[in-house]
């Protein structure tokens, strides 16, 4: 698989989960903008779910997983 379709696939992943996490997010403590959610802290609720907290985490997993493959392709491409 070429790099751009990888980078295509995870970015597609990553849009799909930001809104999973959002509609989640939104059944927990309503009216939530997507900038309230780089600081979920400030919003106990949703510190206290632990479904949130895992959506959370494949969502950093996923940003990880984009970062990663782009420093691989920069090396590759030296």
């Amino acid at each position: 698989m070429a790099w751009d379709a990888v980078e295509r696939l995870l970015a597609e992943m990553i849009i799909a989960q930001d809104a999973k996490l959002l509609a989640l997010a939104r059944q927990i403590v309503a009216r939530l903008t997507p900038e309230d959610l780089r600081n979920p802290q400030d919003f106990p609720p949703l510190m206290e779910s632990a479904e949130f907290n895992y959506e959370d985490g494949v969502l950093a997993g996923l940003r990880a997983a984009e970062m990663a493959v782009r420093a691989a392709r920069r090396r590759e491409e030296k």
